[in-house]
């Protein structure tokens, strides 16, 4: 595969959990990168590695800031676009906030990549946006009415890019990711993602809390993937890849139960007291959609995107990570 080098990219949000594993392909190709970030949600410690390094630079600033986007995209070639505040819940029970980050800081960074002539803008999409539409598996041009102010957020990012495209002649690629898993993911707090939460528990011998029946199923994507997609979506000059959106998962579903046993049978089978631990069955959570598949077939066509790492071969990667990095 085909590989950015030798260019000046900005990664917003890269003190988070994506936009950090993003970072560290990046500068292992020789690219100078900037990362932007009010470490609202991420964390130094996932950008500490990369501090030393002579082709990092770090922006502590919020992209609901103008001046603070400005800064940001000096001399920058491409952007990343990974801020957001993430979480159904979160955007539920405070949806102004979420509003204004994920639309207006959204839109300020439009508007600094425009004025600062970048050459290309990807941008952090989301399965959300496919909401009530029954269908699977999801393919891009068909969704439904979104199911959460987060939902809404993240589809009024296509608008925007989709219009910034054609108005202002902008390269823009929106990846819709479907819940993404990996190292350095935060398995704490209220909103944390079930696959690290679930981790994180067992590995303390504690039994993990499922929302509803356990058989709601997701594409549970590992990050590997993740940094493909946003490489080749820098990379294509294929005019017709532009100005559009991707699915990025791997393309098979699995349910919530049939998650939990698969790791209860890894951290077993790692000689961890797993085997005997059982989940705690709680209510469904509001804003959720019931199954989530994501047909890849356009990104196959049109990046080139083949996704190498299952959900099996992830989670053993995601495993050995924690493991080391929570005792």
């Amino acid at each position: 595969m085909r590989k950015l080098e030798s260019s000046n990219v900005l990664v917003t949000g890269g003190a988070g959990f994506i936009g950090s594993n993003l970072i560290e392909r990046l500068l292992s190709q020789n690219n100078r990168v900037v990362c932007l970030d009010n470490l609202s949600t991420g964390k130094m410690e996932n950008i500490h590695e990369f501090m030393a390094h002579p082709g990092f630079e770090f922006v502590r600033g919020d992209i609901r800031n103008p001046d603070d986007c400005r800064k940001a995209v000096e001399n920058v070639e491409y952007v990343l676009h990974q801020a957001a505040l993430g979480s159904v819940p979160r955007s539920i029970n405070d949806p102004v906030t979420t509003s204004n980050v994920n639309i207006g800081g959204f839109v300020n960074m439009l508007i600094a990549s425009r004025d600062a002539g970048v050459k290309r803008f990807v941008y952090a999409a989301s399965s959300s946006t496919y909401g009530d539409h029954p269908g699977l598996p999801k393919v891009e041009h068909i969704i439904g009415k979104p199911l959460s102010p987060y939902a809404i957020t993240k589809y009024v990012n296509e608008l925007y890019a989709e219009n910034f495209s054609s108005l202002y002649g902008m390269e823009t690629i929106g990846l819709r990711y479907f819940n993404v898993f990996g190292k350095r993911q935060d398995p704490e707090g209220a909103y944390a993602a079930v696959i690290p939460k679930f981790i994180r528990l067992l590995l303390r011998g504690e039994s993990p809390v499922i929302n509803g029946d356990g058989e709601q199923s997701r594409d549970f994507t590992y990050i590997s993937n993740v940094i493909q997609a946003n490489e080749l979506a820098l990379l294509t000059n294929s005019p017709e890849a532009l100005n559009t959106v991707y699915n990025v998962a791997f393309g098979e579903n699995t349910s919530l139960n049939t998650l939990f046993r698969l790791l209860t049978d890894m951290l077993t089978e790692l000689g961890l007291p797993a085997a005997g631990i059982k989940p705690v069955y709680g209510p469904g959570r509001a804003g959720d959609v019931r199954h989530s598949l994501a047909s890849i077939a356009k990104a196959s066509a049109l990046l080139g995107y083949n996704p190498e790492y299952s959900l099996e071969r992830g989670l053993r990667e995601a495993i050995r990570w924690y493991y080391e990095n929570l005792k």
